[in-house]
């Protein structure tokens, strides 16, 4: 496993496995066989619904606690001062688990200064070992750097090879907030699982695509966090540590950035409308 140092001395590793939409049925079983595969960094959230599942899969594996590198997200319904620092004590319930790795706000809507409030204090508590940012472009990024009291150690966001984020990372790497994509494979939009230039690379290393895009990702520096509810994926994911992308390839993979989101943008208002409908939609249930 490669790790990668955030600037508060946290080691983190680099390769993850998230349950980004992956059922309550059938969470517990992915996360166990993720572990049994030998990952040792697990992300969920608390607008997954699978944090219970996740707690109860790490508790079963009889895996040190210690060994395994725990992220969690507060949902934006749960931003503010106490409403934060209360949704994460049911995240410390839920997970079974009396300190969290790595807590993000999810998304950079609401009262996200009061959250990051409460992550501060909970930070120099010792509940959570390090707190960051989702989603968050770098004028909201940099905003929180410049007026928070402790700066944000990570900003997870999309990045695959049609989306770099080269110009984001920029200014991460400024900042010294280190850089965890979600959707690394872009989630196979845009025919990225054929694609013929990484195909070409692949066949030169003898590896598939998507162990080609993880291993392009891990050589920029870049936290990912794969998902799969199949066994053998997990393990083809994981195993991207035995080569070495050279610098052709890693010029040729540079040459498919699209520089634009393969899903929504959340400086969209539309989109921003979409998630004050769906939190709407939440508390009804």
């Amino acid at each position: 496993m490669e790790y990668r140092k955030l600037y508060n001395g946290v080691m983190m590793p680099q390769l993850g496995y998230g349950v980004y939409q992956i059922s309550k049925e059938e969470c517990e079983r992915c996360v166990l066989d993720a572990l049994s595969v030998g990952y040792r960094h697990i992300d969920t959230a608390q607008s997954y619904f699978n944090e219970e599942e996740v707690g109860k899969a790490i508790k079963k594996s009889s895996i040190p606690r210690e060994e395994i590198f725990l992220t969690t997200k507060v949902w934006i319904d749960h931003y503010g001062y106490e409403k934060c620092k209360k949704s994460i004590e049911e995240s410390l319930k839920k997970l079974q688990t009396n300190y969290i790795d790595l807590v993000l706000l999810h998304q950079p809507f609401n009262d996200y200064y009061g959250a990051w409030k409460a992550l501060e204090e909970l930070y120099k508590e010792g509940k959570i070992r390090a707190i960051g940012i989702s989603n968050f472009y770098p004028d909201r990024m940099v905003d929180l750097c410049s007026f928070a009291n402790i700066k944000p150690m990570i900003n997870q966001v999309e990045t695959h090879p049609h989306n770099q984020q080269i110009e984001a990372q920029a200014w991460m790497e400024k900042y010294g907030v280190q850089i965890e994509g979600w959707a690394p494979f872009g989630e196979g939009r845009g025919g990225l699982f054929t694609n013929p230039t990484i195909e070409k690379i692949a066949k030169k290393h003898n590896k598939t695509i998507a162990q080609v895009i993880l291993r392009w990702q891990l050589q920029r520096g870049i936290i990912v966090i794969p998902k799969s509810t199949h066994k053998d994926r997990m393990e083809e994911n994981f195993n991207v540590f035995d080569f070495y992308l050279d610098e052709e390839d890693m010029k040729i993979m540079a040459s498919l950035d699209k520089k634009e989101s393969s899903f929504f943008s959340h400086t969209d208002p539309n989109m921003v409308e979409w998630f004050v409908k769906m939190i709407e939609e939440r508390r009804k249930k």
